[in-house]
């Protein structure tokens, strides 16, 4: 066995999508001979908490350091699970926090998992560090370990550093540090992870250094095993149920397609009478009220957050899901988790998506009506599509070839190959 260590601020009993990657990269890295050692963080406040996840990890044998950490999070443990913000608060402690942090507010964490860190790879022997980010903090982390040990380092992106869509720059000074940090941390590694062919194009024309074979993509994907022994729920075969999974903030917004529904609703109340929208996750007030503005609350049906297994079995028990991701400054380099889970579920999707990563990638998926993320009328259409194939038992079914390239054991294997490569070349 070759050992690597994987640190992920990241990791459960956090839920949400972006621990996801993390825990499944390590719940199979044993089937390709390497032992996996995770360092991340210890329970934080958080907005959501999984413990199946964490059940997961445990019954894969997952070694597990947990650190305290000096950050935000850290410092409001003992409330556990705290609700998220109204958006306007959210965005606005958002801007705060990056006035005061570079390159984000984990660092604190950071400072104290590196002498974790040290201790570990000073009385044991790796072959390999692997960081996932964000945040980025960890990756410069992961640097200074890199040099102090001689060690090979693969960094993951799972979204961008400089130029993030959520990112923030106050000033031109902030603006420069984030690049340089990213330049330095760059130079450092031995292999960069992203997560689509957008993501690589724009790291490759910003930092002209690294070449196109310092880079490889591994999408996201989804877990097979997770759905091998689902039942599907028992529901109203007439109505159509439409099903969201995921949160919504900033750009990504109910709002567009809930305008298009009250339309459809409208225009077409026969078909509306026969279709549920479902959401699962974190649905939040400022959207509550829009349902309830636009009058369309008795055809909503709110699940909260659930654990992933449940989550799981509301997709598989939906006739049609639904995907939104708006349209802001590289926002074709995204490519939310949630896109590719729903790939295991081999459910029809609406995607209301701009052009980019995740449009491409529900276009090759095939059982898909894709729209633009904001264009009303384009997204009602797709709604009375879904409906009226539903009706005639002709929804589409999806690209199994494009799915299979999804599994996450065979995207850890990916990764694994990778890894021999740095191994071999360091030999």
């Amino acid at each position: 066995m070759f050992k690597v260590l994987v640190i992920s601020y990241y990791f459960p009993p956090m839920g949400l999508s972006g621990v996801q990657r993390t825990l499944k990269f390590t719940k199979y890295l044993k089937q390709y001979n390497w032992e996996p050692t995770v360092l991340t963080s210890d329970y934080t406040a958080y907005y959501a908490y999984d413990d199946t996840l964490l059940k997961e990890a445990d019954e894969a044998g997952i070694r597990i350091i947990r650190v305290k950490g000096d950050e935000i999070n850290a410092m409001f443990r003992k409330k556990g699970t705290v609700k998220m913000p109204a958006e306007w608060l959210r965005k606005l402690l958002s801007r705060l926090s990056a006035m005061i942090f570079i390159p984000d507010n984990k660092a604190g964490w950071s400072n104290k998992a590196i002498k974790t860190a040290r201790e570990l790879l000073s009385k044991e022997e790796y072959d390999m560090i692997f960081v996932s980010a964000p945040p980025f903090s960890s990756v410069n982390m992961a640097v200074k370990l890199k040099k102090e040990f001689n060690l090979p380092l693969v960094v993951d992106y799972r979204d961008l550093w400089y130029g993030n869509h959520f990112g923030f720059y106050p000033t031109p000074m902030h603006s420069y540090l984030h690049k340089k940090m990213e330049y330095s941390a760059l130079k450092a590694a031995d292999r960069i992870i992203v997560i689509n062919r957008r993501m690589k194009e724009k790291i490759l024309n910003r930092y002209r250094f690294i070449t196109f074979d310092d880079i490889f993509i591994i999408p996201q994907g989804f877990d097979p095993q997770d759905f091998s022994d689902l039942i599907p729920e028992k529901k109203n075969v007439k109505k159509m149920r439409l099903t969201y999974s995921g949160l919504f903030y900033e750009f990504i917004t109910p709002k567009y397609f809930l305008k298009a529904f009250k339309k459809l609703s409208l225009e077409r109340p026969d078909i509306a009478a026969n279709i549920e929208l479902h959401f699962i996750g974190l649905l939040r007030n400022e959207n509550r009220k829009l349902i309830r503005k636009l009058d369309i609350q008795d055809f909503v049906r709110e699940h909260g957050y659930l654990d992933h297994k449940s989550s799981l079995i509301k997709l598989i028990s939906s006739d049609v899901l639904w995907l939104m991701v708006g349209d802001r400054r590289n926002s074709d380099t995204i490519s939310t988790g949630k896109a590719f889970e729903y790939l295991g579920s081999r459910k029809p999707v609406i995607a209301c998506v701009p052009d980019g990563a995740v449009r491409t990638a529900m276009e090759e998926y095939g059982a898909s009506f894709v729209t633009s993320p904001y264009d009303i009328n384009d997204i009602k259409k797709a709604i009375k599509q879904a409906y009226e194939l539903f009706v005639k038992g002709e929804l589409p079914v999806p690209n199994e070839e494009f799915v299979e390239k999804h599994r996450r054991d065979y995207l850890t294997e990916q990764l694994t190959k990778q890894f021999q490569f740095l191994i071999k070349a360091e030999i």
